[in-house]
């Protein structure tokens, strides 16, 4: 079943609040500039990202919050560059686990989430199982770590580590 909610403010404009076949939301053009141009800078102030979007102050804070509220917007958040903080390696390991223990993701994902170092945990269908980014402060903090907490997370049956080299792309926007 889809459902289809549109509102109509009082001067006639149109909202997104509509899902399609898969409940994903329904944006129209005026939704995309505003979007477009929060994505590009959002913490810019509110009268700036509505002159850009080509909308008032009001339209734009009506709009945004309905997209929160859809969670078409997820939040703002504070993204740190975690070398200037001391933390100047990163390694990706690439780990299959021993999935004849029925828990093994559950208990592997938990572990996992317990250790600080850990900034990012990614599944997958295939012959890698599990995927962690980690980081820490230099080779020998990297070696404790992965000896003193990587390794003693539970259904390990195999670990790769790729160590990061460069950063040559990462763009966390979506066309629009």
């Amino acid at each position: 079943m889809v459902a289809f909610c549109l509102r109509i403010s009082p001067i006639g404009e149109k909202s997104f609040l509509h899902s399609g076949n898969h409940g994903e939301f329904m944006l129209d053009d005026t939704d995309r500039r505003i979007l477009r141009q929060y994505q590009a800078d959002p913490g810019a102030p509110s009268v700036e990202l509505a002159e850009r979007a080509g909308v008032t102050p009001s339209t734009l804070a009506r709009r945004i919050a309905a997209m929160r509220e859809a969670g078409v917007l997820r939040g703002v958040r504070g993204v740190i560059h975690w070398p200037a903080l001391g933390y100047d390696i990163e390694v990706m390991l690439r780990v299959t686990l021993d999935k004849t223990a029925p828990r093994a993701f559950d208990e592997f994902i938990a572990g996992a989430r317990e250790v600080p170092e850990v900034t990012e945990i990614q599944t997958f269908l295939g012959s890698i199982d599990v995927r962690l980014a980690v980081i820490a402060r230099d080779l020998a903090h990297y070696q404790a770590l992965y000896r003193e907490k990587l390794l003693t997370l539970p259904h390990i049956a195999d670990i790769e580590a790729l160590m990061h080299v460069a950063l040559v792309q990462s763009d966390e926007t979506v066309p629009l």
